[in-house]
């Protein structure tokens, strides 16, 4: 399989964006509507009106990688996002992308009872760490 970024972050845009758009085109919905630099390396994924073409925009180290996935049957499913992202574009986890790029419905699929979607290691207070015997 052919994978060729490994993106740090993935946004999704809430509207839709003209499909005829190219790379730069793209990358001016990416300055002007997110406020982010199509720079740094992020993955930003854009769907037509009809959503059944999802377009990825990414920035390697020299040049941009521009992804078409063109389902040839039926949409691409809607993911909640409610109360997630600001009014632009939405962050996607490995997870969600995977399930929407594979026609997983999110609101058919959902995590184990005792399963953490994410889990967050506190850094122990200074006066907490365990003190060395003198010697």
């Amino acid at each position: 399989m052919l994978t060729p970024w490994a993106p740090t972050r993935v946004f999704l845009a809430r509207d839709a964006v003209d499909g005829r758009k190219g790379i730069d085109g793209l990358c001016q919905v990416v300055r002007d509507v997110f406020g982010d630099d199509p720079h740094d390396g992020s993955a930003f994924l854009f769907f037509n009106r009809r959503r059944n073409r999802l377009r990825a925009l990414v920035w390697d180290h020299n040049g941009f990688w521009l992804h078409l996935k063109r389902v040839e049957r039926g949409t691409f499913g809607v993911l909640d996002v409610a109360g997630r992202g600001d009014a632009t574009r939405v962050s996607v986890d490995a997870t969600e992308l995977a399930m929407l790029l594979t026609g997983i419905e999110r609101k058919s699929a959902r995590f184990r009872r005792h399963f953490p979607r994410e889990v967050r290691i506190q850094a122990r207070a200074r006066d907490e760490r365990p003190q060395r015997p003198p010697g």
